[in-house]
């Protein structure tokens, strides 16, 4: 039996393709036949990419604002809107006319800076008004009352008519009048007092309570007027020369203070350069008479 020593051939087909050794540095599950790429390769292809196109440059980091900066930067510049305009256009004509209001208010009054004292006298006046008011009202109820109750009425109703015909007769100027009052001289040197400054003081004097009033000879009634004549001042059409001398029946403590509050007559005579005295006194005789007018065309209607 022959021996074969040589080893036995392996069948055609079987031999497996030689295997390319393993590249270092290639990644897992590449291909054998590609060819590892060295490792200054990639730095030198990306090279040219960067100084095609270069990286912008940062910008730069503003500072931080304090919070009056901030609070600056809030307000101006202003955002308003049509709304605000509107609201803003009405709050000032309100203004305005608050604003106005009260400065009229305030120029009006002719007691603004008056000391105490003097508002003190002022209101006691007003109190004495408001009295003499209040009796005539009760003397005016107490005649009714006598006409209504009286036995003898048709008596009792001349005498009334009598006592008013008195009281008119001294308001009409047609009757001597006399009683407690005061005595004012006014004296301008240089000529400066004028009518209206005259007939002021006269107004003055009756809402204080004058009851009869004669100035230089002249009496004055109700339909008495002032104007300036040739340089000088006339009193229903009748020519006075300085001093001017009013005598004033009526309750001196109204009279007086009257015409000394803040603002008032002897203020603005003093302010002309004139001097003023005014005297209380015990008895004023105002015996100027004036001519008694018989109506033309008015009657009495109980005629």
């Amino acid at each position: 039996m022959s021996t074969n020593d040589n080893p036995p051939e392996e069948p055609m087909g079987s031999e497996l393709p030689p295997q390319d050794e393993p590249v270092q540095g290639a990644r897992p599950g590449a291909k054998a036949d590609r060819p590892a790429e060295e490792p200054g390769a990639s730095a030198t292809s990306a090279a040219p990419a960067e100084s095609a196109a270069p990286a912008a440059p940062a910008p730069p980091v503003e500072p931080a604002q304090t919070g009056r900066q901030r609070l600056a930067a809030g307000l101006w510049p202003p955002r308003v809107s049509r709304a605000q305009l509107i609201v803003a256009l009405l709050l000032f004509v309100l203004g305005l006319g608050l604003a106005i209001q009260v400065r009229s208010n305030s120029d009006s009054s002719a007691l603004r800076g008056a000391r105490q004292e003097d508002l003190v006298r002022i209101l006691d006046e007003l109190d004495g008004r408001t009295k003499r008011l209040e009796d005539e009202k009760q003397q005016l109820e107490d005649q009714r009352k006598e006409l209504e109750s009286s036995s003898n009425q048709a008596e009792e109703a001349r005498r009334q008519t009598v006592e008013k015909e008195r009281q008119l007769g001294i308001l009409a100027g047609t009757v001597a009048a006399q009683g407690p009052g005061i005595t004012l001289k006014i004296t301008d040197p240089k000529g400066q007092v004028q009518s209206d400054q005259l007939l002021d003081t006269l107004q003055e004097l009756r809402a204080a309570g004058a009851e009869a009033i004669q100035i230089n000879g002249v009496r004055i009634v109700a339909g008495s007027y002032f104007s300036d004549e040739g340089g000088g001042i006339a009193i229903d059409g009748k020519k006075i020369t300085q001093p001017y001398e009013f005598k004033v029946i009526g309750k001196s403590q109204d009279l007086e203070p009257a015409l000394n509050i803040p603002g008032g007559v002897v203020q603005t005579l003093e302010k002309e350069q004139a001097t003023v005295a005014v005297t209380r006194s015990a008895k004023i005789v105002v015996d100027v008479l004036r001519a008694a007018k018989q109506p033309d065309y008015a009657r009495s209607s109980s005629s």
